[in-house]
């Protein structure tokens, strides 16, 4: 994959400042030094290792989440749930996600990115191993919260592992890894339906499987937990670390944090409702249950290339409101198909709300653009994600419990709709060219 041009990148263009030059430029240049080992450093290996790392990794970030979607039934129907603890079972990933995320930066300095995202890995494979032998609805939860504790910690030191080794490619390496991200998630989506019925109809072999491919993400990491006292400082002298420690913004100052966070939470509002209920709102409407597995796969596969492509282009923009905006009318014109016509228009939707899903790639890319210091993208990718998680967590359980009482999906879905006009304009408020360290 060739180099992008440096200039072209806003992620790593010096940002605007009132400030002085001669007063910002030590720290950012100490700071952006330090995101990434220098070539002299770093062995070709090493990147490969990482981008290997990267794509494994990101396979495996949704796998947990969307397989139990395609299963949900059969899930609730073993373990006695109901329509409102369903909904709470939806809710566990975004809390955790907010719970754990916010963890991520302080197990980071300690340990190193990579080291964490190992132990992340290994966590993601023993709550999948240990889910299927759950014999009740608490310790479901228990095992998944464990694989979800690891994809949380990934998760927000995803931007910080690209920016520090890719720092000139930081749109190509998102896309890159948001695409190993997608093709997870429509993989599971797709599969996890008929190959349980191949395997004998058990959901608990359905869910189980899984843990095969989150076993092969562990491994690239292991050689780079090596790597964590130069990852901790982020691969300068010990003079700069200092300097890239002081350079960290308080990103709750900022109001372009606070935006990127709302935006991050209801677009991942929209996704743990789609990949938690949408299957469940096809079925109900007389698609087959095979079906409606393919048909959320279609809906998640719509992010494998254009993962790749939207970071791409948001990184050559100077505002990206106008992608959040095109992404939104698509949710908002498939919700609406969804209201009226769930059955008939079915793939038509699906794919509208494909698109409209990868309003979490472009959320990722602009946590890497809205600073300019590998420090300042730690800690406003651990604000944003936990923030934005929090805000998530009621929309599944909501939209359970307005199933189960209002006896139909004509309110859950107008719920879903609603939130998308909400997330257009905090998405163009995050998208301005500007960084938190500007602003704190």
């Amino acid at each position: 994959m060739p180099d992008e041009p440096k200039t072209l990148d806003p992620a790593v263009r010096p940002a605007r400042t009132t400030a002085p030059a001669t007063t910002t430029a030590p720290t950012g240049t100490a700071a952006t030094a330090g995101d990434s080992p220098a070539p002299g450093r770093t062995h070709r290996w090493t990147l490969g290792l990482v981008t290997v790392g990267l794509v494994l990794a990101a396979l495996n970030l949704r796998p947990a989440i969307t397989s139990l979607g395609a299963l949900l039934e059969e899930v609730s129907g073993g373990l006695h749930m109901s329509g409102t603890v369903a909904g709470v079972l939806t809710s566990v990933p975004p809390l955790c996600f907010a719970v754990f995320g916010i963890t991520a930066p302080r197990l980071a300095r300690r340990f190193g990115p990579a080291a964490v995202v190992c132990a992340g890995m290994a966590a993601i494979f023993t709550g999948l191993v240990l889910r299927p032998f759950a014999g009740g609805t608490v310790g479901f939860l228990a095992a998944s919260a464990l694989a979800l504790m690891g994809i949380a910690v990934s998760n927000v030191l995803m931007p910080v592992i690209v920016k520090r080794y890719f720092p000139d490619r930081v749109g190509s390496m998102t896309g890159l890894y948001s695409m190993a991200l997608a093709l997870g998630t429509s993989l599971a989506a797709a599969v996890t339906v008929p190959m349980t019925d191949a395997l004998g109809g058990d959901w608990r072999v359905g869910l189980g499987v899984w843990a095969a491919i989150a076993a092969l993400a562990v491994l690239p990491w292991i050689p780079l937990v090596r790597d964590r006292d130069r990852a901790a400082t982020g691969g300068g002298t010990t003079t700069t670390a200092p300097a890239g420690t002081a350079a960290a913004p308080r990103v709750s100052r900022s109001r372009t944090a606070w935006a990127l966070a709302c935006f991050f939470g209801l677009q991942a509002t929209g996704a743990y409702i789609t990949m938690g209920w949408m299957p469940q709102i096809f079925r109900d409407a007389g698609v087959p249950a095979s079906t409606a597995g393919v048909l959320l796969a279609v809906t998640m596969v719509m992010g494998v290339p254009l993962a790749f492509v939207i970071p791409r282009l948001a990184t050559r923009m100077r505002n990206q409101g106008p992608i959040v905006v095109a992404l939104g009318l698509c949710g908002l014109t498939g919700y609406t198909g969804l209201l009226l016509a769930p059955a008939a228009g079915a793939w038509v939707w699906a794919l509208l709300l494909g698109v409209s899903n990868c309003s979490f790639p472009l959320a990722l890319t602009m946590i890497g653009m809205r600073s300019r210091t590998g420090a300042g993208v730690v800690r406003l990718s651990a604000f944003a994600q936990s923030v934005g998680y929090l805000i998530s967590i009621p929309g599944p359980l909501l939209v359970g419990m307005l199933y189960q009482h209002s006896g139909g999906w004509g309110v859950p879905i107008a719920l879903m709709g609603g939130l998308m006009v909400p997330q257009m304009i905090v998405g163009t408020l995050a998208g301005r060219d500007r960084t938190v360290e500007d602003e704190c």
